[in-house]
Order: structure tokens, then C-alpha cells, then sequence
């Protein structure tokens, strides 16, 4: 039988990939300290966490980390999320493939940034904090932190990347729903905002800045801190429920991928569902490849450079190497927003150096293609940046040999696209952009971390962004 229903429960624990690749997590912990602004302030994102989570991000020696009752109870709101054989798709294509799909939509925020949303705000209220402050791209993790906010009794400030607010003004008004505070960025509200409104007049905005935004308003007011979306050791720690829930579905439907496929920002959701898959591979000694699929509008593994870099604009975060374009690229305004990010999580990058993983770019019109196409045959609409990862696994599937064995692909819907209308729309009117990156933008901005690199190299640093 070609469908059937996949089975799973609420991990008791999250999945500690530190613990299985020790390497990797000593080399992402081979960062330089915060440049510092012009007065010397230095900013960080692991001193705004508490012990909680900084422990998460550091700890080799547990390969599973109990969950807290309370935060479990929680997450059985909305897990275990359902796990699916494209039976549909796989006729449509005709291919000599077996397509699954894991499927993150289906919350209140709509994606997956609930999972560490709710974990996050859990944590700093246990440590006494009152108000919680971040960047956004697409608005799927201003969302979901908005809606943990105020599930737990915290205040919630959010800066969205000015192009994707536009783009998707539901984003902001579910956000305020749940009491959030929210500033398009870059904003007049801070110092940040105002340096990079000068040298982006259509206020185009990057991750990189709302961050940076998120990070200053962090440290001048008292009881609030900065909680980050993605990148952080701890931020895919606590999506690995979806990569764990996999495992357990694809064991109960009696199969096993070969290919794990997942968009790629700065990797939450990436690793989220690959590094489970990657010990569960090890312990069956079967053969497994994760594939990030990331948009040809920022392709920062393909184009890029592992590189010492900034995480945000504002120059006062610690430096870490990481794959990059550099902190000041600014990407083309695509509908995946989430994908924006001109970096990679620092453990991924080292996997990535290492050749543990491969990397795929995808033009806009291809992935919002493929996004329809889902939508027609599996009943499903996926988010821009979800349908990167379909696109990639179509790609898989259309280009497997029909005389082999037929090829085992999972790939992760990491949220749904009813906020997105407007970009299918704009591709079914066939006036959506390639979303290319331009290649004077790529060459300088790499030019200019080059600089950077060099200076560190020659140890004379300079006290400002590359």
C-alpha cells in the first residue's frame, strides 16, 4: 500500500547533535570577541541567554536533553506533526522515486519557529526576564515569538524586515494580536536603524539589521533580552522534535530516506529535521544525504566564503566563521524572506567545510513553482522558503535513474503560504522576479569580507563592520 499514516509521539527530549559531532561543535565555538561600537559597548547574543540555554549551546556529553514537563505539555498543543508520502506528487512527476514530506504548518504562527519560540520564552521567564525583543524576516518567527510571549506572560518587541512586511502585512497584525510591539526595519527607533536607512533609502531591510535593531533596544532596557530565531546551537537543539518525530513516522511506515531535503536561512529548520536523521543513518549504517536548499537570491553556501563574519549590521556582535556573503549584503527583496540571511549557523558551516552535507540555489520562479505544485497534488501550500526545498526535491526525484532502485526522499514543509498569496499570484501572472543575485552586489560585499579577514589575519582589526 502507497499511503499510509505515520505514526509518532512528543519526544521526551531533544536530540543533542553536539553530541554526535564533537568536531564540528568545538570548530563553531572558534569565534573572535564583539568588535565593539565607536564607545566600546560590546553586544553579544550568548550573554543576553540565560545559563538554561547557553548550556544547551555547549553541551557535548547528553545525547538527549530532557524537555521540562511543563514546556512538553505545551508543545502537545500542536506535536507530533504529521509526517505524508506524496503519493499524488509522485504520480504527477512520474518518477522513480518515494516522496515524503514532514509538515510544520499547521500551528498558530504557522512554521516551525514555534518550537524554539515556545522553549525560549519558557526559559528567559524562568530566569526573570519580562521582555523579549528580536528580528524577523518573513514574520513566521516574529509570530511564533509573539504568541509564546503572551502564552507566558512576557512582553514581546519585534523589528521585520521592511520588504517582507510589505510583502505580507497579516504578518505584523498577528503579531500585534498577541501584544507585540512592531517596528519595520530599518526603523528611526534606533542608532542601528537610522545608519542603515542611510545607505538603504527604499528600506529594503536585511536580517542582519533587525537583528542588530533587536540587539541594541536588548541593552538599553532594564529585564529585557534579545532572543534569536535561528543560527544558535540551541535554536536547532530545540527544533530537532521534528527531525526525532520523523525518524520514529519513517520506522513506523517501514522506510528510510536517502535524501533529507530542507530549505536553508541559518539553519534551524535545516537541522532541525537532517542531524536526527544523520544518527539514526549512522545506527542502521544506511546510506544518508542531507541536501539545504537556499534561494539563488542569497546563496551564501554555494557563492559564498567560510569566513570570519558578523551576525548582524551593527558590528559589536561577536565574530564567528562561518559561510557568509558578509553582513552588509544586501539580497534581493524575495517572497522567502526567511532565507534572507546573508549566513549560516557556525556548526552547520563546519559540517558544510567538512563535506558532510550538499547545497542546492533555486530561482524564485522555480520554488514558487514547485510550491504550486504541491499545493495541487498533496492539498498543501507551502511558504516561500518551504517551496525551495520542494523544488530541490523534485529536482532529486526528476533526475534519478528509472533502472535503479527507486530513490527515498523526506523534505521538510517548514510552514504554510496563506499569508504568501501574493507571490503565487505574482508567479501565475508570470510578473514574479528571477530573485538572482547580483553579481556586482556578491563581488563587492565579498571584496569587503575579504578586507575584513585580512585585517583579522594581520591582527589589526578595525572597530567597525566589514
Amino acid at each position: 500500500m502507497r499511503e499510509r499514516h505515520a505514526v509518532a509521539r512528543v519526544p521526551s527530549g531533544w536530540w543533542n547533535f553536539l553530541h554526535d559531532f564533537p568536531e564540528y561543535a568545538e570548530r563553531s565555538h572558534l569565534g573572535l570577541p564583539s568588535l565593539g561600537n565607536k564607545a566600546g559597548q560590546r553586544i553579544s547574543v550568548v550573554p543576553q541567554q540565560p545559563l538554561s540555554l547557553a548550556r544547551q549551546s555547549s553541551n557535548l556529553s547528553d545525547p538527549l536533553i530532557e524537555i521540562p514537563e511543563r514546556l512538553r505539555d505545551l508543545l502537545r498543543q500542536y506535536r507530533p506533526t504529521p509526517l505524508r508520502r506524496a503519493v499524488h506528487l509522485e504520480e504527477r512527476l512520474d518518477v522513480n522515486a518515494r516522496l515524503y514530506y514532514k509538515f510544520e504548518g499547521a500551528n498558530i504562527s504557522g512554521s516551525h519557529k514555534l518550537n524554539t519560540a515556545l522553549a525560549q520564552a519558557y526559559y528567559y521567564r524562568e530566569a526573570g526576564v519580562e521582555r523579549l525583543v528580536t528580528g524577523t524576516g518573513a514574520g513566521q518567527w516574529g509570530s511564533a515569538l509573539a504568541y509564546a510571549c503572551n502564552l507566558l506572560g512576557l512582553r514581546c518587541t519585534v523589528f521585520m524586515v521592511g520588504a517582507s512586511l510589505r510583502q505580507k502585512p497579516q504578518r505584523p497584525v498577528m503579531m500585534q494580536l498577541f501584544g507585540a510591539e512592531v517596528f519595520s526595519s530599518p526603523s528611526d527607533v534606533t542608532e542601528v536603524g537610522r545608519e542603515a536607512a542611510r545607505k538603504d533609502p527604499q528600506r529594503i531591510g536585511t536580517l542582519a539589521v533587525a537583528t542588530g535593531e533587536a540587539l541594541e533596544i536588548s541593552h538599553r532596557e532594564p529585564r529585557t533580552r534579545f532572543a534569536v530565531g535561528s543560527g544558535e546551537n540551541c535554536v536547532i537543539l530545540h527544533q530537532t522534535l521534528i527531525g526525532a518525530e520523523a525518524v520514529e513516522q519513517m520506522e513506523s511506515l517501514g522506510d528510510f530516506p536517502n535524501r533529507v531535503v530542507a530549505c536553508m536561512g541559518a539553519g534551524s529548520n535545516f537541522g532541525g529535521i537532517g542531524l536526527p536523521f544523520l544518527r539514526a543513518a549512522r545506527e542502521r549504517r544506511q546510506e544518508l544525504k542531507l541536501v539545504a536548499a537556499e534561494p539563488s537570491a542569497c546563496p551564501k553556501l554555494t557563492r559564498g566564503r567560510y569566513a570570519y563574519d558578523l551576525s548582524d549590521f551593527s558590528g559589536t556582535t561577536p565574530v564567528s566563521r562561518m559561510y557568509t556573503l558578509g553582513s552588509r549584503y544586501l539580497a534581493p527583496p524575495i517572497y522567502a524572506g526567511g532565507l534572507r540571511y546573508h549566513g549560516t549557523s557556525p556548526f552547520l558551516s563546519a559540517m558544510y567545510a567538512d563535506g558532510r552535507f550538499e547545497a542546492t540555489a533555486i530561482d524564485q520562479p522555480e520554488a514558487l513553482a514547485a510550491g504550486l505544485l504541491l499545493a495541487e497534488t498533496e492539498n498543501i501550500l507551502p511558504a516561500p522558503e518551504s517551496a525551495h526545498a520542494v523544488a530541490a526535491a523534485v529536482n532529486l526525484a526528476r533526475h534519478h535513474p528509472k533502472h535503479e532502485e527507486p530513490l527515498v526522499i523526506l523534505f521538510n514543509v517548514s510552514g504554510h503560504g496563506l499569508f504568501d498569496l501574493s507571490a503565487y499570484q505574482s508567479f501565475r501572472d508570470g510578473t514574479v522576479d528571477a530573485g538572482r543575485a547580483s553579481e556586482t552586489a556578491i563581488a563587492e560585499s565579498l571584496e569587503e569580507l575579504e578586507r575584513f579577514n585580512r585585517a583579522i589575519d594581520s591582527q589589526s582589526v578595525p572597530l567597525t563592520a566589514p
